[in-house]
C-alpha cells in the first residue's frame, strides 16, 4: 500500500511531551494522528521532570515585571555549550510561545516563574503541583486520549506497547513507519515525526546506552 500526498494521517514516533505537542499541533491544523510509543504507557522522560518549563518574553514574565527577552535567553543558550546556532534559535524564540499556549489551550497553571542554573533570568515556569512535568505532560495525553475517545480513534489514537521498527520509504521519501506490537507487525502510513527521545530512551543491551554507557542503564531518566 503507497500512501497519497498529502495525506490526512500523519504518525508520530514517541509519546513524551515532544510527541504529544507534536500530536496535539497536528490535531489543532485539522490532521488525523497516529501516536506509538514503545513503553506500556506515555509520559517519556518529561513526565519525571521536577522544576518546570523554559520559556522567554511569556506572560507570566511580564506580568511579573521580569524583564526577559529571547536574545537574553540565547545568549545564555549559547553560553551553556549549544553548538547549533540555527536550532538554538528555535528553540528560544518558540519558547514563550509554547508557554503560552500550555496555558490557554490546556488550561495550566503556570504562574510561578524561578532562575535555575545556566540562567540569567528567571524563566522556568511551574505551577504549585510538586511534579510540574507530569502535570503539563499528562494534559496534552489527555487531550489526546480525549479526541481518541469522542471519535471512536477516527481522528486520533494512541497505540501502546509498539515499537517503531522501520521506515517505510518510497523513492527515497518516508510515506509510513512498520512497528510490532505484541509479537505481531503493523504499518502505519502518512508523514512521521520522530520525538522518541534519541539516545537517552534507550534501555537495552543493544541500544546505544547499553553499548557506550552501560553504567547508565539503571537509572529511570537521563
Amino acid at each position: 500500500m503507497a500512501a497519497t500526498f498529502p495525506s490526512k494521517q500523519a504518525i508520530v514516533v514517541g509519546g513524551g511531551l515532544a510527541g504529544m505537542t507534536a500530536a496535539n499541533t497536528l490535531l489543532e491544523k485539522g490532521a488525523n494522528v497516529v501516536v506509538l510509543d514503545k513503553s506500556s504507557f506515555c509520559g517519556g522522560n518529561s513526565s519525571k521532570a521536577t522544576s518546570g518549563i523554559n520559556g522567554s518574553e511569556t506572560r507570566t514574565q511580564k506580568q511579573k515585571g521580569i524583564k526577559d527577552t529571547n536574545d537574553i535567553f540565547y545568549s545564555d543558550t549559547m553560553s551553556g555549550g549549544a553548538k547549533k546556532p540555527e536550532i538554538a534559535r528555535v528553540l528560544v524564540w518558540e519558547s514563550g510561545p509554547a508557554v503560552d499556549w500550555l496555558m490557554d489551550k490546556f488550561n495550566l497553571d503556570l504562574s510561578l516563574v524561578a532562575r535555575l542554573g545556566g540562567h540569567s533570568m528567571e524563566r522556568t515556569h511551574r505551577g504549585k503541583e510538586r511534579f510540574p512535568g507530569m502535570t503539563i505532560t499528562y494534559a496534552l495525553i489527555q487531550m489526546v486520549e480525549k479526541i481518541s475517545e469522542h471519535s471512536g480513534g477516527q481522528v486520533a489514537r494512541i497505540v501502546t506497547k509498539a515499537r517503531a521498527e522501520q521506515l517505510i520509504c518510497q523513492k527515497n521519501v518516508v510515506i509510513g513507519v512498520k512497528y510490532t506490537k505484541g509479537g505481531q507487525s503493523y504499518s502505519e502510513f502518512g508523514p512521521v515525526i520522530l520525538a522518541s527521545g534519541g539516545v537517552g530512551g534507550g534501555f537495552t543491551q543493544k541500544s546505544f546506552l547499553g553499548q557506550d554507557r552501560p553504567g547508565l542503564m539503571h537509572l529511570p531518566t537521563s
